[in-house]
């Protein structure tokens, strides 16, 4: 499995992980038996943020904003194109325009 440590979140005083799963394809933060996810595709140099899920009782604690900065903070490093398919990485980027240079040209 090619699973690698991006970051972390603190949930509940308990700082957890933030991995890149590049077998099931999304960035995820697992919490007991659940996990909160963004899913991703990666071709070439563009990297394609799909859609974020987080379950119901681990909303309202910062996963899905942990998880789009996780994402856009790897496409930085690793020279990635970003195209934005899901409209939570859509608003995340209006509240965060540091990242705007990440997103291709059409996708704003």
């Amino acid at each position: 499995m090619a699973v690698e440590q991006v970051g972390d979140v603190v949930v509940n005083g308990q700082s957890l992980p933030i991995r890149l799963n590049l077998d099931d394809s999304r960035f995820e933060i697992r919490v007991d038996e659940q996990v909160a996810f963004l899913l991703f595709r990666l071709r070439g140099t563009r990297l394609s943020l799909i859609h974020t899920e987080v379950p119901p009782s681990l909303q309202h604690h910062g996963l899905a904003d942990a998880l789009a900065r996780r994402a856009l903070e790897y496409a930085r490093r690793q020279s990635l194109r970003v195209k934005v398919i899901c409209p939570f990485v859509a608003k995340y980027l209006a509240r965060h325009p540091g990242f705007q240079d990440l997103v291709e040209a059409g996708d704003e």
